[in-house]
């Protein structure tokens, strides 16, 4: 089992896999502080006052007299759609950057693919050898039959 295990581990797509999850990882922080930093500050200003969504929230309990989501929470059951409206910016933010990347992939793909399509239309002319024998076996063909 462990030979096994060590097999597992040590194919390729495995090791793509696990960097593939840490670079994500390390994106999805520049994409938070991309909606937390940049996106989020001009969008509560110009909706009225720099406000943070992530501190709207509607009190579903009485005991909840907090003006702040973390503390709200602790005082009873909370609708959190501030939050809810963070995480929907950095989504779409991000599908974004991701569709954006695609297609800068499929585009350099396509080139690539056309210059390769376009070398190979110019097939290489023949050596001067087989150019002579060509010729060669052309006029004994239409030489007359003995």
């Amino acid at each position: 089992m462990l030979n096994e295990f060590k097999a597992f581990i040590a194919r390729g797509n495995v090791m793509d896999l696990a960097v593939g999850v840490i670079i994500g990882a390390a994106f999805n922080k520049i994409v938070e502080s991309v909606v937390n930093d940049l996106v989020m500050p001009i969008v509560g200003a110009l909706t009225g006052g720099g406000f943070d969504f992530s501190n709207y929230f509607i009190a579903l309990s009485g005991n909840v007299t907090a003006s702040s989501l973390a503390a709200a929470r602790e005082q009873g059951a909370v609708f959190a759609y501030g939050n809810f409206i963070t995480v929907l910016i950095n989504f779409l933010i991000l599908a974004w950057i991701i569709f954006l990347m695609i297609k800068g992939v499929n585009r350099m793909r396509a080139s690539l693919e056309k210059e390769k399509a376009e070398g190979a239309a110019e097939p290489a002319p023949p050596p001067e050898d087989v150019l002579l024998l060509t010729e060669i076996r052309d006029l004994l063909k239409s030489r007359p039959a003995v």
